[in-house]
């Protein structure tokens, strides 16, 4: 199946349908903000490596989290019995990302660019993503960035700096999405440890369900 490629003065895109059997839709165009948001609303989101042209995908199976479902194991739930646990949303933004983005160049590399930085802070300056941090005994311990539309997250990326940052982030943010309605919490990929956080694969229609119902809504 072919790879549709944008053209860059028109913010569009193919039907999601048309993605190859890997998620794979289309390549080009740009970060803008109206083209994100179209992406998003769509099921579409970027994911590419520095110095290659954008790649967009809708994946047919999509993996996700419903606020109310998420997993807290024996052991975290100890864990964070014995210590004292906050967040703060949108703390720095900018700062959340780019931690995010060295962990991950530091372990594996990042589809996290400059590009991207830039885009997604602009989203978040027009209250269209959110970044949510979480402190352990007063200390910073981990975070998480994604989109926000009407009551659906889409997560993008998370880090930690301490033992379990990132899984209280995400606890949190579910408990907090789950208090405002929201959803789901879009994983985009499977991943092992999302999985074991309550993740569940559904269909590309069960999907876009949800969305449809999600997104015509106010978020956070």
């Amino acid at each position: 199946m072919p790879v549709f490629r944008l053209d860059d003065n028109e913010i569009s895109f193919p039907l999601p349908a048309l993605a190859r059997e890997d998620g794979l839709l289309a390549v080009g165009g740009d970060l803008c903000m109206d083209r994100l948001i179209l992406a998003y609303s769509n099921g579409i989101f970027p994911w590419y490596n520095e110095g290659e042209p954008v790649l967009w995908w809708c994946p047919k199976e999509r993996f996700v989290i419903y606020p109310k479902d998420i997993h807290v194991s024996h052991s975290l739930k100890k864990f964070m019995k014995k210590h004292a646990i906050g967040f703060q949303v949108n703390r720095d933004f900018a700062d959340t990302m780019h931690r995010c983005r060295i962990k991950r160049e530091f372990k594996e590399g990042t589809w996290i660019t400059d590009d991207m930085e830039k885009a997604y802070g602009e989203l978040n300056a027009h209250n269209l993503a959110l970044s949510l941090d979480a402190f352990i005994d007063g200390e910073l311990a981990g975070g998480l960035y994604g989109v926000s539309l009407g009551k659906c997250f889409f997560g993008e990326s998370m880090y930690s700096e301490k033992e379990n940052g990132s899984k209280i982030a995400l606890v949190m943010l579910s408990r907090l999405l789950e208090e405002n309605d929201y959803l789901m919490i879009d994983c985009q990929f499977h991943t092992d440890h999302l999985e074991s956080m309550g993740g569940v694969r559904i269909s590309y229609e069960e999907y876009k369900r949800i969305l449809e119902e999600g997104i015509t809504k106010r978020g956070v």
